[in-house]
C-alpha cells in the first residue's frame, strides 16, 4: 500500500481556519486521518521539522502558451514551475493561437497536458468563438468535453444581447463564466493607471472607474439572466462596493485577485522597468490595502497567480508598446506569504484564497486536509529569506517583477494524488 506519513507538521486547514502541529496520513493518493497507527509495510515517513503542510494551490486563470506560443511557455515548463511552487492544480485560460474554442482544441491541450504536466490541468474554454465577441462557442460540447469554465479573458464581450446569450445558455447548463471586469473603451492603449504619478511620467493611463463600470454591466446581466460569475481581478476600491451589494443580494457571483495587485503598486513602474507592466495595470496603493483587506474578510473569494509568459522581445520596448503579463507560477506562494509576514492575512485565511475557495468554486475535492479529500499537498517553510533570481525559475520566459526582490517563504515539496512531484527525499 501507498501510505505516507507526515509527522510533526504545522497543518494549515482553511477549512477548519486552524495552524497546528499535528500528523497527516495519506493513503493510496488519499488523505486518511490525522493520527498514524504505527509504521505499516509500504509506509513512507517524512519529518516535517514543524514546517508547514497545507493543500496545494489551485491557480485560476494561468496562461500555458500551447498552442501556438510554445516558445514562451509549454505544459511541461508550465508543470514544472507550478510543482515548485506549490500550484497542484493549473486552471488554464483559453486566449491561445488559435484559442481554445472547440471540442477539439480543448481535448488537444487536455492530452498535450496530461501527457507532459506533472500537476493537475484544467483547461478553459472560450465564450466566444476566436474570443471576438460575435458568436456563442458550443457551451455544451465544451463542457462535456471537460472545460472547467468559460471566459474571453482580457477580449472583453462588448455586445450585451451577444453577453446575455451565452450567459442565459451557461445558467442552462449550470456552467461558470469569468468575466475580465472593464470598459475597453476607457481602457484601450492604457499602460498605467490615471492619476499625478503616470501624468509625470507620461505613460497613457485608464480610470479605475473603467474597472467599476464594466463590474456594473456585468453583475446587471447576471442579475437578469442568473448565471454563475466569476470576476477574474478586482483590483480598486471602488469596484468592492459593487461587489459586496452583488453578493448580499443573492448572486452567484465571486472575485479574484492577482497576487501582483496585492503587492506591487503604481509607483513600481517608475523606471520604466516592463516587467512591472500587467492587465489591468498596477493600482494605487490605497487600492491594494483595499484589495488586501477584501481578501482578509472574504469579500474576494480567489488570489491567483495571473501567470502570463512574454518572451524578452515583446518586454524590451518602451513601457507603453511592451506586453503585458508576469510569470508567477513559482512566486506566487512566496509573494502571498509578504501578506502573513506583515499580518494582515493568517496562513488558514491565506490558503482559503489560495486552495479552499478556487476549489469550491470549480466543484473540485482539492483544498482541503479532510479525510476522503485527495492528497495534493504543498510543504513549505514560510521563514526562510531569498533573493530571487528570475534565470533560475523554471518557466522558458522570465519576466517576473520580483526579479532580484528579496522574499521570505520556500516550497520544500510538493505532492499531487500522493505522488511527489517536488523535492527531494525528507523534508
Amino acid at each position: 500500500m501507498n501510505r505516507i506519513v507526515f509527522r510533526n507538521a504545522r497543518l494549515i486547514d482553511p477549512e477548519t481556519a486552524t495552524d497546528d502541529i499535528g500528523t497527516l496520513v495519506v493513503e493510496e493518493g488519499i488523505i486518511a486521518g490525522r493520527e498514524a497507527s504505527g509504521d505499516q509495510g509500504g509506509t513512507t515517513v517524512i519529518d516535517c521539522a514543524g514546517k508547514c503542510l497545507a493543500p496545494g494551490i489551485v491557480d485560476i486563470g494561468a496562461k500555458v502558451s500551447e498552442p501556438g506560443e510554445r516558445h514562451k511557455e509549454s505544459f511541461k515548463s508550465a508543470g514544472l514551475a507550478a510543482a515548485a511552487g506549490g500550484v497542484t492544480t493549473m486552471v488554464t485560460r483559453p486566449d491561445t493561437l488559435p484559442a481554445i474554442d472547440t471540442p477539439e482544441a480543448l481535448e488537444f491541450v487536455t492530452r498535450r497536458a496530461n501527457q507532459a504536466a506533472p500537476v493537475h490541468v484544467r483547461p478553459m474554454a472560450a465564450l466566444t468563438k476566436g474570443r471576438a465577441g460575435r458568436e456563442m462557442v458550443e457551451i455544451g460540447f465544451l463542457k462535456d468535453a471537460g472545460a472547467a469554465a468559460f471566459t474571453d479573458c482580457d477580449a472583453v464581450v462588448t455586445d450585451n444581447k451577444v453577453l446575455s446569450r451565452c450567459l442565459t445558455y451557461a445558467r442552462s447548463l449550470g456552467v461558470l463564466v469569468i468575466g475580465h471586469p472593464q470598459d475597453p473603451g476607457l481602457s484601450a492603449g492604457a499602460s498605467a493607471t490615471s492619476g499625478k504619478f503616470a501624468s509625470l511620467k507620461g505613460l497613457p493611463a485608464v480610470s479605475p472607474m473603467a474597472e467599476r463600470l464594466g463590474l456594473d454591466r456585468d453583475l446587471a446581466l447576471i442579475e437578469m439572466t442568473g448565471a454563475r460569475y466569476h470576476a477574474d481581478q478586482i483590483t480598486t476600491a471602488r469596484a468592492l462596493a459593487r461587489l459586496e451589494r452583488a453578493k448580499a443580494a443573492g448572486l452567484d457571483v465571486s472575485a479574484g485577485v492577482s497576487i501582483h495587485h496585492l503587492t506591487l503598486n503604481e509607483l513600481d513602474v517608475g523606471d520604466y522597468r516592463t516587467f512591472f507592466k500587467v492587465k489591468p495595470p498596477l493600482r494605487s496603493e490605497d487600492d491594494r490595502q483595499a484589495c488586501i483587506a477584501a481578501v482578509a474578510s472574504g469579500l474576494i473569494d480567489i488570489i491567483s497567480s495571473m501567470h502570463t509568459p512574454q518572451d524578452e522581445e515583446s518586454k524590451r520596448l518602451p513601457f507603453e508598446e511592451a506586453a503585458s503579463g508576469a510569470v508567477a507560477l513559482e512566486t506566487l506562494l512566496p509573494a502571498a506569504l509578504r501578506l502573513y509576514h506583515s499580518e494582515q492575512i493568517d496562513l488558514p485565511g491565506l490558503f482559503r484564497a489560495l486552495s479552499l475557495n478556487p476549489s469550491k468554486r470549480l466543484g473540485l475535492a482539492s483544498g482541503r486536509l479532510a479525510v476522503g479529500a485527495p492528497a495534493d499537498l504543498v510543504l513549505f517553510d514560510p521563514d526562510v529569506p531569498f533573493v530571487l533570481d528570475r534565470f533560475k525559475l523554471l518557466s522558458k520566459s522570465k519576466n517576473t517583477p520580483f526579479d532580484g526582490a528579496r522574499l521570505q517563504g520556500r516550497v520544500l515539496g510538493t505532492w499531487v494524488d500522493g505522488l511527489r512531484v517536488f523535492g527531494g527525499e525528507g523534508a
